[in-house]
């Protein structure tokens, strides 16, 4: 099968996570601040299926997310080390522990990883998509860290254990940066301009459905037919919602691209939000080597308005 014919639907990641609580930093929030998504984040394992119908009202266990809680499956992730203020330059530090206490230190790779860290701020900004390294010893992830901006950070750790039954786990703490912090209220667009690229999105979400998204890139008014593949897939798709602290990774179907293929100027991905509401999407595509990251915001509908639409469009026309 030709490049062409696979970019479709390509092992594309789509992960949905959303927005936090403003807060003055310089401290981890306390796991007690945290027990009470414990339970509904249990119930969202990485092989369940979709819900399908999902409301804004639905309990915590009907959606088809995770990543509530700092602990789920019998695994824990531990207090995240990082500098304390914007301009300090340090670490970010954490374990993932079992439930006896020890550090897990051997993992199944995911995407080309073995773990894979999320950081955003609570309005949607300041996003990072990155991959620490693991000290085998102490079983400690850590990698160079600073500070862009203050506010309150969600930070995601997405991981297989290696012995594990789960798939897919992911846990999540909250860190608070010190400093100023006015947050921005993020605006429907479809079309984002990065590193002198024009990407633009294609296609809407609605609420408890799966719904296509073809995002086409450009540069110069000229289409991009040399995306590389990164960790092992043509792209990734990142989304945050707004409300709620869930983490949804959905695999679209189709074959991983061989090192050496390309293609380009559209990735399409299949998407499902679980709820109505606004969603913030980051692509993470790579060219020349290069990892660029382009943002849109979309509204996702209930399914039901949707229906509706089309019926009035179809009245009209007769």
């Amino acid at each position: 099968m030709n490049t062409g014919a696979r970019l479709a639907i390509y092992g594309l990641g789509l992960v949905v996570a959303f927005g936090g609580a403003f807060g003055i930093a310089g401290a981890v929030v306390p796991d007690s601040a945290l027990a009470a998504w414990t339970k509904g984040s249990e119930m969202n394992g990485h092989e369940e299926g979709h819900n399908s119908g999902g409301t804004a009202s639905a309990p915590a266990a009907s959606d088809p997310v995770k990543g509530l809680a700092v602990g789920a499956h019998g695994y824990l992730l531990s207090p995240i080390e990082a500098p304390a203020a914007v301009g300090e330059v340090g670490e970010i530090k954490f374990q993932i522990q079992d439930a006896s206490g020890a550090p897990v230190t051997e993992y199944k790779t995911a995407h080309d990883k073995d773990l894979h860290l999320i950081v955003v701020r609570s309005d949607g900004r300041q996003f990072r998509h990155v991959h620490p390294e693991l000290d085998e010893p102490s079983g400690t992830w850590s990698m160079p860290w600073e500070w862009a901006a203050a506010g309150s950070y969600r930070v995601f750790a997405d991981f297989t254990p290696a012995n594990a039954e789960a798939s897919g786990l992911s846990l999540s703490r909250t860190v608070q940066v010190a400093g100023q912090f006015a947050p921005v209220a993020p605006q429907p667009t479809h079309v984002d301009q990065v590193d002198g690229f024009t990407v633009a999105l294609d296609g809407e979400m609605v609420a408890g459905s799966s719904s296509e998204l073809r995002i086409a890139i450009t540069r110069d008014g000229e289409p991009v037919t040399t995306v590389e593949p990164y960790l092992g897939a043509f792209g990734h798709l990142i989304a945050l919602r707004e409300g709620d602290l869930g983490f949804l990774h959905v695999h679209a179907e189709g074959e991983t691209p061989e090192a050496n293929d390309t293609t380009g100027p559209e990735i399409v991905f299949a998407a499902e939000a679980p709820t109505a509401g606004r969603y913030l999407l980051y692509l993470d595509f790579k060219v020349n080597g290069e990892v660029h990251t382009a943002e849109f915001v979309l509204d996702a509908v209930h399914s039901d308005h949707t229906t509706g639409a089309e019926s009035a469009s179809h009245s009209e026309g007769h």
